[in-house]
């Protein structure tokens, strides 16, 4: 099987699933069927979801987004939004605009604190 990514994460559920049923599987991950089938044709999960498909996977999330685990490792902060037809595209803007400055700040103060010059 090519590298675990986003795209391929669906066929690896299929892979692990084999030939039992998508609602044992579902029920056993904790998403309904209809989520698990979407997944397995190629649709992206919720963050959620993502979450729950990776712990029964048993795979790091930062394997599948390509993102550094470890020792050392920054986190990356993302803004997504459901849709949602009573957020305003400028308020969804501005929310995401603050997460990532909020990301940006916290980083920046735990590098302050690791940095032997700061002691």
């Amino acid at each position: 099987m090519p590298k675990l990514t986003l795209e391929t994460l669906g066929l690896k559920v299929l892979e692990k699933r084999e030939d039992r049923g998508v609602r044992e599987v579902a029920k056993e991950i904790g998403v309904s069927p209809a989520t698990l089938s979407r997944v397995e044709r190629g649709n992206l999960p919720d963050l959620e979801t993502f979450g729950k498909i990776c712990r029964w996977l048993s795979v790091d999330p930062g394997e599948i987004l390509g993102t550094k685990s470890g020792p050392g490792a920054r986190p990356i902060a993302t803004a997504h939004f459901r849709k949602d037809v009573t957020l305003e595209p400028e308020t969804a803007r501005a929310l995401a605009d603050l997460i990532l400055k909020a990301h940006r700040a916290l980083v920046a103060m735990a590098e302050l604190e690791e940095s032997p010059d700061s002691v």
